[in-house]
């Protein structure tokens, strides 16, 4: 199959390694894997500001970049949300429509597209899993407790077949992290709050890494754990999937 990689753009700035490895990672399970070099941000920072229509262009260059594959996969459930739910081209609406079926979040293209019963991947350390908004509530990775629905969990079903880790979870276990996109810029005391009551749940458990799959609440956390002097380090799941035995 035919996939196309699509890294966000502070993925591409900030955590290029995490793009890497998601690359690799694809590659290793069989995927015929190209990225568009044309490729740009998908607007979600307008529309979270409510300017979306300010990103008419990045809904044009998406599709440009990305009409006529058979998947399309980042390591971004925000991203991707953002993708399914707004993407579209007044020129070409039919190529608009194609993209919002076939773009994945990785886990979920890993377990409900390739469909994964075991990786070859080994991380020796204690490992506290964060549920991601966007990924839990918005494309369904996990379940939500609130929802009283069966337990799942997509991203710890792919983290249990990794050798020797250590898989922990905070007490609250689905609370989001404060991030929020630029709720993070416009509620800056309450999103520092909640991402240290995320922290501390994660640190009453001695985890080594925090992980996810939305480097954004991964960054948010990492500014956090840095500023308090933290050994506890964050790391994506992207990562930890393409660790080397």
């Amino acid at each position: 199959m035919k996939v196309a990689l699509f890294v966000p753009c502070y993925i591409d700035q900030f955590y290029p390694n995490v793009g890497i490895a998601t690359l690799q990672l694809l590659e290793k399970l069989g995927c015929d894997v190209a990225f568009p070099l044309e490729q740009s941000c998908c607007g979600q920072p307008m529309a979270n500001s409510g300017f979306a229509s300010l990103s008419t262009g990045c809904d044009a260059n998406f599709v440009k970049n990305f009409a006529g594959f058979d998947y399309i996969v980042a390591p971004s459930g925000s991203c991707v949300l953002h993708i399914k739910e707004h993407l579209h081209d007044a020129e070409n609406p039919e190529k608009a429509s194609e993209i919002r079926k076939n773009i994945y979040e990785l886990t979920e293209f890993l377990t409900d597209i390739l469909k994964v019963k075991s990786l070859n991947a080994r991380f020796p350390f204690k490992v506290g899993m964060h549920n991601s908004c966007h990924g839990q509530r918005g494309l369904h990775l996990s379940s939500m407790t609130e929802t009283m629905s069966p337990d799942f969990s997509k991203p710890e079903q792919l983290l249990n077949m990794v050798k020797d880790i250590q898989l922990s979870k905070p007490k609250r276990n689905d609370e989001c992290c404060g991030f929020g996109g630029t709720f993070c810029v416009f509620e800056e005391a309450v999103s520092v709050k909640m991402g240290k009551d995320r922290i501390a749940e994660h640190e009453a458990n001695e985890v080594d890494f925090i992980t996810g799959g939305d480097t954004s609440c991964l960054m948010h956390l990492e500014g956090i754990l840095k500023r308090q002097g933290s050994k506890t380090k964050i790391i994506h799941i992207a990562e930890i999937l393409n660790s080397i035995l």
